[in-house]
């Protein structure tokens, strides 16, 4: 209500930066994100740090990390606020797409029916329209607080969800077809016209349609069950977006590329294409969907189940070796020594911004050490993906002790024993 009412006002300007509204909210974190920027490139060239800290690195260091820690958790709550801003003003843009759809389909079924004649197919094409447009823009309302139309889209990890939109496009070609038939056969007034209308539903012109909406479905269902049960046994780390972004639909957590995603999307949306216009060319009939694209959708649906199932990976230390700078002499593990962590998994997709790498954790012993954040220009030396440089506390005894890392994902590594001498 509070950004309705900011909203309808209009009394915040370009530079508002309040949580109140959408624009605020926004900018808020824009601001945000250029002030932890400069900060970082700031520290990594060595400014702005208190006399007190100059002369001990690793006071310095850890006065540098505390400084960007707070800086990224100020980020990361502007940009909490910026996602929930964004589900408001989403949903007024999923209501303007229908309302477009709408028109562009009143604008084809005019275009066409010149020279051809208006149709009784015609009439139902509009009002099947009409009505799944006012059931869409229900539904958009009902889930307002989520986004709209695309609240069921949305997967637990607050990103849009692949194979969810895939079979939603099949859900919503299949409820289109069976309208327009339904207004054909409620309008028909000839008894061999019913008929022929009702052999449009008939299994053996609908069986390639029916099958890949079938599969799709049940890929979208059998993925999100997949999904969770690898996070909840540690197999896959998940890290939480801020908001839902189109690019989800093609990329992985990390925001790369994936192959099996794109493969999905782009066959199966080629073939909503073709059912679509064999609908419009054959409106008394389901679409008649051949065999060898619905095979083709098949390969594509195999193809990301397998590459939804063989994703991730537990995180795992593989060695814990003393840090040495040049000049030191070998030694042993001594409390206040740094130690590095090599392994593989630290930072799991989704976890490469500053809120993600403040969240590292090692535990040594009994004692939880949090990962220094160590900037450079342009990103940070210190935590990877692979390696991890932490001090040992003087509060960790010494003897023989374990050493383990919590991901930003809560996911827990392996045990590597390590001695720490006086």
């Amino acid at each position: 209500m509070a950004l309705d009412e900011a909203r309808a006002s209009g009394t915040h300007g370009g530079g508002c930066t309040c949580g109140d509204c959408p624009h605020g909210a926004r900018e808020g974190h824009r601001r945000a994100v250029a002030a932890f920027l400069a900060k970082r490139d700031e520290l990594a060239a060595g400014k702005g740090l208190p006399a007190g800290v100059r002369q001990s690195p690793s006071a310095s260091r850890q006065w540098v990390s505390d400084e960007l820690t707070g800086a990224a958790r100020a980020v990361a709550d502007r940009g909490r606020d910026a996602g929930d801003a964004w589900f408001h003003l989403v949903r007024l843009r999923t209501l303007a797409v229908i309302a477009v759809a709408l028109v562009a389909l009143v604008l084809g079924e005019t275009a066409t029916a010149i020279g051809a004649g208006w149709s009784t197919a015609r009439t139902a094409g509009l009002i099947a329209g009409l009505v799944t447009a006012v059931l869409l823009a229900v539904a958009a309302s009902y889930h307002r607080a989520r986004g709209g139309l695309l609240a069921p889209l949305i997967g637990e990890d607050n990103r849009l969800s692949t194979s969810r939109t895939v079979a939603a496009c099949w859900v919503l070609l299949a409820v289109f077809a069976v309208l327009v038939l339904s207004l054909q056969l409620a309008g028909a007034s000839d008894h061999e016209e019913r008929d022929a209308l009702i052999e449009g539903l008939d299994l053996t012109r609908s069986a390639g349609v029916l099958t890949v909406l079938a599969l799709v479905c049940a890929v979208a269902v059998v993925v999100r069950r997949v999904v969770s049960v690898r996070v909840l046994a540690q197999r896959l780390q998940k890290i939480r977006a801020d908001r839902p972004r189109a690019a989800d639909l093609l990329t992985d957590d990390s925001g790369r590329g994936s192959f099996t995603d794109v493969s999905y999307v782009l066959v199966n949306g080629v073939a909503v294409l073709f059912a679509a216009v064999r609908l419009a060319r054959r409106p008394e009939q389901l679409p008649d969907l051949p065999w060898g694209l619905a095979l083709l959708v098949a390969v594509s649906a195999a193809t990301y189940f397998a590459g939804k199932y063989a994703e991730g990976g537990r995180p795992v230390v593989l060695s814990v070796v003393r840090a040495r700078e040049a000049g030191d002499l070998d030694a042993p593990i001594r409390t206040g020594d740094d130690i590095e962590i090599r392994g593989a998994g630290f930072v799991p997709p989704g976890a490469g911004g500053p809120a993600g790498l403040a969240r590292l954790v090692v535990r040594i012993g009994t004692v939880h050490v949090h990962v220094p954040l160590i900037p450079v220009s342009g990103g940070f030396a210190n935590p990877t993906d692979t390696v991890l440089t932490v001090p040992v506390p003087v509060e960790v005894e010494p003897g023989s002790v374990d050493v383990q890392v919590v991901t930003a994902a809560g996911v827990e590594t392996n045990s590597c024993r390590i001695d720490v001498t006086d």
